[in-house]
């Protein structure tokens, strides 16, 4: 049925869920609260006289809800994708289904419309409410309908990035990874070419018409971009040729990623000798291998699996395997893993090469910002720092909910809680790995601050505020990805969860001060609606982060670090730093706390081993 039963098992299952129907209220309703706000900060700081004022209102707001859906339709899809993917894997689940009479493209396609299911089914319950800023004036049912083509197009070819890096690479962390990695850099390219930087005409065609048809970002604001009209232009031309060639390129990107998937599933995921004898392993790492399996109580595939490949390597007469005894174990056997082992993959490398890459891009465009006169470019310094630490922030929080994720989902988090192991130790030695294995990602930021500083861009006071502030927020992001690794049994819904935080803290709150700008007016008028904006959203980090296991404060952190955030990007913008600072390190600071201390002190509770009473 369909595309094959996986995804039919999807489509049957999906609507019995709760979460299912609350995620799709759940953005509906961010997405009416949030033109219930605009609404009020227009009313609260103009007059609304005729209906021409309703007309500028509607197309403002068409203007900021079409690219924030988009934003979200760009790493929500893909990392769905991949941690659906990537949870088959760590279950080891992967491999019955390769066993069945399911078709390659039955298992790829199924895998990827049953991930991308409640997305599609999000962007379905938001077509209504895009209608009605046509009845307002000022939009046209051409600018949506172009605008959802664009949307559309970005959850599919998104996704599907995600579902193959998944099933290509062998470890969850290493495939939000590289797919979050890709996915910004695809931006930031085009992005640095519609700047105009590497020339206003290629092969004739402006820089414009490149970005618009290759990149999501720029395909949206060409999509929302009104016309002198839309009538007379056919079923295909109402799109538009910048639209249109988008679609085209989303389409053919979309198609080659699966077919390539389809044709190497089975290769990649194989589990017969001929993926074992590939190994290469060393004495040291047969030791630590093994010392890992008898430490953390690996399950018996896991030793059968490096019995054979020791015979293996014992027989190959490619190289000779020099012995050793086994490596001794730190008292901390679980940080020794995190920092001694393979414990996310052999190729972490080529997330580290990608990663500095995005670096050399980063600060390329500050060196350009600082060199050049201000006229002569349209970045700051400034935007390029913020990407970069917003790109970090968002790889650690992954490493870090993957880090419990992937033990309970190859059953190794239950072996662990029956050692002798304290609940410190775990959650220490887990925070202590995810900032080893994330270790560039958080240096390079405070290194190309310092470069700031050094250069003048930065005085001294600013600089220690802001490096304190990144410090606190790596902490913060980090507690947060194993807080929801530890809450829900479920990966997807961890990942999501945890990545979901992230997005509504920095986008969302930067999305409220968007409309600030857009909707000029007083502070004083425009901070009530946004106050009850941050009061919804605080609801919803509780309901995310301490409804499952109550907490009067993480009940406190998850209403404070959205008033804590909008509060620090106004002052930020208002030139008060050390306000802004303050207020930041202070609220992520909390909640930071508020999310270690139930973790150590009620570990079971918060495991879902016991209950409260």
């Amino acid at each position: 049925m369909l595309i094959g039963p996986v995804f039919t098992r999807e489509l049957v299952l999906a609507p019995r869920r709760t979460r299912f129907f609350l995620a799709r209220a759940g953005y509906v309703g961010a997405l009416l609260l949030l033109v219930w706000t605009a609404w009020l900060v227009l009313t609260g700081t103009q007059v609304v006289r005729d209906i021409g004022d309703l007309a500028r209102f509607g197309n403002a707001l068409f203007q900021i809800i079409a690219p924030l859906q988009v934003a979200l339709a760009i790493f929500f899809p893909a990392l769905l994708g991949a941690a659906a993917v990537a949870q088959e894997k760590d279950r080891r689940t992967m491999v019955l289904l390769l066993l069945t009479k399911l078709r390659n493209n039955e298992l790829v396609l199924g895998k990827l419309m049953a991930s991308l299911l409640p997305v599609l089914v999000m962007l379905a319950a938001a077509w209504p409410l895009f209608m009605l800023a046509a009845l307002l004036g000022g939009v046209s049912y051409g600018q949506i309908l172009r605008a959802f083509c664009v949307t559309l197009a970005t959850v599919v070819v998104c996704g599907s990035l995600g579902s193959t890096i998944a099933l290509w690479r062998e470890k969850t962390f290493q495939a939000l990874a590289l797919t979050v990695l890709l996915l910004v850099m695809w931006l930031a390219a085009w992005t640095v070419v519609d700047s105009g930087a590497l020339g206003r005409l290629w092969w004739g065609v402006p820089v414009e018409a490149w970005a618009g048809a290759l990149s999501p970002w720029q395909a949206i604001f060409e999509a929302c971009r009104p016309r002198l009209s839309d009538a007379g232009w056919g079923p295909l031309g109402l799109l538009g040729p910048r639209t249109g060639a988008f679609l085209a390129v989303a389409g053919i990107g979309t198609l080659l990623l699966n077919a390539v998937a389809i044709l190497r599933v089975r290769a990649w995921n194989g589990a017969g000798a001929e993926r074992i004898e590939q190994r290469e392993p060393t004495g040291s790492m047969m030791g630590s291998a093994a010392t890992e399996s008898t430490t953390l109580g690996s399950g018996t595939e896991d030793r059968q699996e490096l019995s054979a490949v020791a015979e293996a390597s014992a027989r190959s007469p490619r190289r000779e395997i020099a012995t050793r005894g086994t490596r001794r174990v730190w008292d901390n056997p679980v940080i020794w893993r995190e920092m001694r082992t393979w414990a996310y993959g052999r190729k972490m490398l080529l997330i580290r090469i990608v990663y500095l890459a995005m670096f050399a891009l980063a600060a390329f465009s500050v060196w350009q910002a600082l060199s050049l006169p201000p006229r002569a470019t349209t970045v700051g310094p400034g935007g390029p720092m913020v990407a970069l630490l917003l790109l970090s922030l968002v790889l650690v929080n992954s490493q870090a909910v993957t880090a419990l994720t992937t033990e309970r989902d190859g059953r190794a988090l239950d072996l662990l809680l029956v050692t002798d192991l304290t609940p410190k130790e775990i959650i220490y030695g887990k925070l202590g790995g995810v900032f080893y294995n994330t270790k560039e990602m958080v240096l390079l930021p405070v290194a190309l601050c310092g470069y700031l500083a050094w250069s003048g861009e930065l005085s001294g006071e600013n600089f220690v505020l802001l490096i304190g502030t990144q410090l606190v927020l790596y902490a913060f992001v980090a507690m947060l990805g194993i807080h929801a690794g530890m809450t829900y049994e479920n990966s997807r819904w961890a990942v999501a969860v945890s990545l979901g935080t992230v997005f509504f803290l920095f986008f969302g709150v930067g999305t409220c001060i968007w409309m600030m700008v857009v909707f000029s007016g007083s502070f004083q008028a425009q901070f009530g609606p946004f106050f009850a904006f941050m009061i919804g959203g605080g609801i919803g980090l509780y309901a995310a982060l301490g409804a499952r296991n109550p907490s009067a404060a993480i009940g406190v952190a998850s209403f404070a670090c959205p008033l804590a955030t909008f509060y620090a990007l106004s002052s930020f913008m208002l030139g008060l730093y050390i306000a802004a600072a303050l207020t930041a390190v202070l609220a992520y600071g909390f909640a930071t706390a508020a999310l270690l201390i139930p973790a150590i002190d009620e570990f079971d509770v918060v495991t879902g081993r016991t209950t409260a009473d």
